[in-house]
């Protein structure tokens, strides 16, 4: 299990005149990040008096962060939630959680493809960047048939790559 606190994401900019910030969210969609009563910042607890999506982002009033000004001194940090606040359904994962993953073939555990070190969204499914030892990253689709298992008690993942998916 990784750490306990999640980035949510980070304050762009400020929003009107009574101390709301523009959240540009670090998840699924905007709706996920404005659902939530309690955030952190900078390690400490802060209610959320009040949270909306707008497009791509959340306005967001914080407790305590009453004038433009306030609201000012938080651009460009991060807020971040408690993986406590977040009931995930089975077979899926915190990013967070899959960086750093070691990558093996599903049949054979001797063979190391390399790394997890990012993850894209793309819609219809994530795609998985894995580094392999020459340096090179290469790409999976995080779908069932390539993706066997997510061990995140032992840091591997175990994957059974389609035909051609690593040839240069």
């Amino acid at each position: 299990m990784g750490k306990d606190l999640l980035e949510l994401g980070k304050v762009v900019a400020i929003h009107a005149l009574k101390g709301e910030i523009r959240l540009q969210p670090w998840c699924d969609t905007p709706d996920f990040a404005a659902g939530f009563k309690k955030v952190y910042l900078d390690g400490e607890p802060i209610k959320v008096r009040s949270a909306r999506p707008h497009k791509n982002i959340v306005i967001m009033q914080l407790d305590g962060i009453n004038t433009p000004e306030a609201a000012q001194a938080l651009v460009n940090k991060l807020l971040y939630i408690s993986r406590d606040q977040v009931k995930l359904p089975k077979g899926t994962y915190f990013v967070a959680d899959l960086i750093g993953l070691k990558v093996v073939d599903a049949d054979d555990e001797n063979i190391v493809y390399g790394e997890l070190t990012e993850v894209s969204p793309t819609g219809a499914n994530d795609v998985y960047h894995i580094r392999f030892a020459d340096g090179k990253t290469r790409y999976i689709p995080a779908i069932p048939q390539v993706v066997i298992q997510t061990d995140l008690k032992n840091g591997i993942m175990k994957i059974r790559p389609l035909e051609g998916l690593f040839d240069d």
